[in-house]
């Protein structure tokens, strides 16, 4: 009999932002390795199949824990039945994470400059990466900027917050452009790839998007990653290609 590719843990917390998003800690393998930025696949076990999905790892690769952030899909077979999640339910984890929005994608030694450009629970992966000392030591500055729709769905400020206080202290200078697409109050309200083409971002960061200085990774939905993707190349800068080049993506979907 095949050895099952996946271990059943425990659901340790779990954290409602909003009526659709929440985060959710899992118990962690002895033996389960991944590098930041990477995605696991979880899954539900259910009398016809089970059913597994991707996603990212908010955790540290040293954490004792896994955590994930997820989004409420109206009717969705999954996310509508993960949504009712408590301590002590069980999930199932495959065995080995997945993905290439790691860092050891862009050719060493690196730009001075890291942008981390999300979307909603497109955070999740950047926050992984936050949590590696070496991350501060490798760049200059790290701008993380993270777009949602209204001021109650920016989830984790204040972990962010310590985050570059703790990782940040002998390291890299960290911005935070938290943006708000539907508060024209707010300081940042347009889209990623508006702020790109007007150079919005770029004044807000007091930071230069350059071909010769700047790794940038997208991760959120389809369609702010390819819109983001083309005002980025209209600027000049190019796709990650084999260790060379600027952009690194993923669709969050």
């Amino acid at each position: 009999m095949a050895e099952p590719k996946y271990t059943r843990e425990t659901v340790l917390s779990v954290r409602r932002w909003t009526p659709k998003l929440f985060s959710f800690t899992l118990t962690r393998p002895p033996g389960y390795r991944f590098t930041a930025g990477q995605f696991a696949r979880i899954g539900l076990d259910t009398p016809a199949a089970d059913v597994f999905r991707a996603y990212s790892i908010v955790s540290s690769p040293f954490a004792d824990t896994l955590e994930f952030f997820s989004i409420v899909v109206p009717d969705g077979a999954f996310t509508s039945r993960l949504q009712h999640l408590q301590p002590g339910d069980t999930l199932l984890l495959e065995k080995i994470p997945y993905g290439f929005l790691t860092l050891a994608r862009f050719q060493q030694p690196a730009p001075r400059d890291l942008w981390l450009l999300a979307t909603g629970t497109g955070l999740a992966p950047f926050l992984s990466i936050l949590q590696d000392f070496d991350v501060w030591k490798q760049y200059r500055r790290i701008v993380l900027a993270y777009s949602v729709r209204t001021a109650d769905e920016l989830a984790y400020k204040p972990e962010i917050t310590d985050i570059a206080a703790t990782f940040g202290e002998n390291g890299a200078e960290f911005r935070f452009l938290p943006i708000i697409t539907r508060d024209p109050e707010a300081a940042l309200h347009q889209r990623f790839p508006a702020l790109v083409a007007d150079g919005g971002l770029e004044q807000a960061a007091a930071l230069s998007l350059r071909p010769d200085r700047s790794h940038i990774m997208l991760c959120g939905n389809p369609a702010m990653v390819e819109d983001t993707r083309q005002a980025l190349m209209a600027r000049g800068l190019t796709m990650n290609r084999k260790g060379v080049g600027n952009i690194a993506v993923e669709n969050y979907w």
